[in-house]
């Protein structure tokens, strides 16, 4: 079978090394993918794989001659696996190494620019272990960047293989399934398959919107580029400082703007990451303008890629204007565009191209910003007006190193957490006086608490050293004060200090949806459900597609007892995410509460297989108790004994099940463990006590409640 493209004698080559393939599990793989590639994609696709159990050609072969013909392929599949980055290997010289080359010399280029604007490259890696750092080192030098693939791994503790078809999600630390992973796979063949043939005409040459990858590709973004950042933010800032005045609103009505992701129109895919941290600091800094509404950043990016009628995407996020933008360098220079539409008629009342060089371009920023004043000062005030810009930091070094942060702690993992540490560290060994990137490592090690990934010891001091820091740094920005809130509200259970935080956060950043959201709860801890709402319904407007905001406002209706209200959070979630195990959490615990057992069991297994901790196994070993399955209650008992040994806390958690195993004594000892260990968690005990009616006026339930510092009866 011939390639689908003319001039390829391959659609897939797939590389490994023979030792990989000694259980089988190579051709199993292949097997299995070929079945997903036949129901993805409507035309057969031509795989070249080597069942040959040699690993190599003949020394008397022409080794490069031999494979030339099977490499033109459009995509090149390597299984990298402990062994596979060898450079003395035949898999890696003759086939990783020689297909790189190859690809970025013929008429595609090795790395294409998707139907969705999104760029990827030829090469899918399919890793099925995890790599030691040189191997890492060898495969991130050789394609010029990040390594980026499907993951096969099975994880556990002290275990390292291959994800097997008949692995359970539940006992892989990774939590994925085998055949949502060969789904995933053929999905990214299509995606580049579909793009290819996009880019062909029918005569087989490649029109000029293909992205070609240059040979000689600089291994690292150039930090110039990351300066650009700061024109940006300086050219829309300007613009939206005056809307309110452009448009002459009535106090009745609302301005309110998205910025959709900053289009990367480069030939470098690396500056993919630069656009979304830059759409993402416009966002951060919009939100600060008086009077003006500002979409949160989740909720924008989900049209990240989508080629959707602006109108409908305002309609959606409930705006008046959109801003979108595209950045593109090449070589020295850098061209930023930037345009406002408004919703209701898809008018563009305001745009412009820059383009400058990368040199001294903070240089610059006073002559774009007067540009932009003096193109619209008859509308505004009839003469050029000086703005000033707060700056973070001038180091674009420390910047990058902040966006990486930010883009980490966005994944809400613990990999995730605690990348963004490392990264705000490095940030601040440039600029130590760098605060939001202080705020931001308080933050981090808060959820690396809260979630049970890390003790109080390991914690609790350096989240609080951060938040201090940050604030004596800069008093004025939301993140430092915010940062405190949390710490003050989780840590030190100080609700009326962090209440005076929460406030002084919202005050200067009216538009921080995360602000809201945790005062919300703060509230909710006071007993103060009907503001606590008001402030959740808030953070909703602000970013409406926010897990994070949907997760964190179910748990204020159920603080507030509308359980009804927790199921319709849940279920938005399903619909936002239906892999994150929030939305079945809430749905489970809402119907839990409502007494609808028989359909909260479900909702809770599949919490417990899509994040499999101490947090969502405590409810289903909860309602197990609560309905008389005992036997399965200290099943899971038991799982939450075993995870201890690898996860910090639990004892709250595992006091619940005890109660519901009716062994009250045992729970309320368990209660005291988590008391004496400051658990986060324990702050919702008595919106879980509620489970059990006769224990909610205890003397000891009273007593908990009366050591956290919340109000009891």
């Amino acid at each position: 079978m011939s390639s689908l493209i003319s001039g390829f004698e391959y659609d897939i080559f797939i590389s490994y090394r023979h030792n990989d393939n000694r259980s089988g599990w190579v051709t199993e793989f292949v097997s299995a993918f070929q079945e997903e590639l036949a129901a993805t994609l409507k035309e057969p696709v031509s795989v070249y794989f080597d069942t040959n159990p040699h690993d190599g050609l003949l020394e008397t072969h022409n080794v490069d001659k031999s494979l030339e013909g099977k490499l033109k392929c459009l995509i090149f599949i390597p299984i990298i696996s402990q062994t596979y980055c060898d450079s003395k290997s035949f898999a890696w010289q003759h086939e990783f190494v020689a297909f790189n080359k190859l690809a970025k010399e013929d008429q595609f280029g090795r790395d294409i620019k998707l139907s969705s604007g999104n760029i990827t490259s030829r090469i899918l890696p399919v890793k099925i272990h995890d790599l030691d750092p040189e191997d890492k080192s060898l495969l991130e030098n050789e394609l010029d960047g990040v390594l980026r693939g499907v993951e096969f791994i099975y994880k556990a503790s002290g275990v390292n293989r291959s994800l097997k078809p008949k692995d359970e999600r539940t006992d892989n630390l990774n939590h994925t399934y085998y055949s949502d992973q060969i789904n995933k796979v053929a999905n990214a063949v299509k995606e580049i398959i579909t793009a290819l043939k996009k880019n062909t005409q029918r005569d087989g040459e490649v029109t000029k919107e293909v992205v070609k990858t240059k040979p000689e590709k600089p291994k690292n973004l150039n930090p110039k580029i990351i300066i650009a950042s700061f024109l940006v933010l300086a050219l829309i800032v300007l613009v939206y400082l005056i809307i309110p005045k452009l448009f002459k609103p009535s106090k009745s009505v609302e301005i309110s703007i998205a910025v959709l992701p900053f289009e990367n129109m480069s030939n470098d895919p690396e500056q993919e990451f630069f656009s979304d941290g830059i759409s993402e600091e416009i966002i951060n800094i919009l939100a600060q303008v008086p009077r003006l509404k500002v979409a949160g950043r989740t909720s924008s990016f989900t049209f990240k890629g989508k080629n959707q009628d602006l109108r409908t995407i305002g309609e959606q996020l409930n705006v008046n204007y959109i801003l979108e933008g595209s950045i593109r360098k090449s070589e020295n220079k850098i061209r930023i565009t930037a345009q406002l539409i408004k919703v209701s008629d898809g008018y563009h009342l305001w745009s412009e191209k820059y383009d400058r060089p990368l040199e001294d371009i903070f240089d610059i920023q006073d002559e774009i910003s007067l540009a932009i004043l003096n193109a619209i000062k008859i509308k505004l005030f009839g003469v050029a007006k000086e703005v000033l810009i707060k700056k973070y930091t001038d180091n674009p070094e420390a910047y990058e190193l902040y966006l990486r942060g930010r883009f980490n702690y966005n994944k809400w993992t613990e990999d995730g957490y605690n990348k963004a540490i490392d990264y705000y560290k490095a940030a601040i060994k440039i600029e130590p006086d760098y605060a939001l990137a202080w705020a931001g490592i308080s933050t981090s090690y808060l959820s690396l608490w809260i979630y049970n990934y890390l003790p109080s010891e390991k914690c609790l001091p350096q989240m609080k050293e951060a938040a201090e820091h940050s604030l004596r740094l800069d008093d004025a920005i939301a993140e430092s004060h915010l940062a405190m809130a949390r710490m003050k509200m989780y840590s030190e259970w100080d609700f009326a200090a962090a209440t005076i935080e929460y406030n002084k956060a919202i005050e200067l950043n009216p538009n921080n949806a995360e602000a809201h959201v945790f005062y919300a709860i703060c509230l909710g801890f006071l007993d103060n459900y009907t503001e606590a709402i008001k402030q959740a319904s808030m953070a909703y407007g602000l970013d409406p597609f926010s897990s994070m905001i949907n997760f964190n406002g179910a748990n204020v209706y159920w603080m507030a007892g509308d359980y009804e209200k927790e199921v319709e959070y849940g279920r938005r979630l399903v619909e936002l995410d239906s892999n994150f195990y929030g939305g079945h959490f809430q749905i489970g615990r809402g119907l839990m509460h409502l007494k609808r057992y028989e359909e909260a069991v479900p909702e809770f297994k599949i919490a417990v297989r899509q994040n499999y901790g101490t947090f969502t196994l405590f409810r289903l070993g909860l309602i197990y108790g609560i309905i008389g399955e005992k036997v399965k209650a200290r099943e899971v008992l038991e799982k939450m004994g075993n995870l201890r040994s690898t996860q910090w806390g639990g004892n709250y958690e595992m006091g619940f099940v005890y109660m519901a195993l009716e062994e009250f004594d045992n729970a309320y000892q368990y209660f005291d463990k988590a008391i004496e260990n400051h658990e986060g968690l324990m702050l919702y005990f008595k919106y879980n006590i509620r489970s059990f009616p006769e224990f909610e006026k205890d003397r000891r339930t009273n007593l908990i409640l009366e050591k956290i510092g919340l109000p009891y009866q």
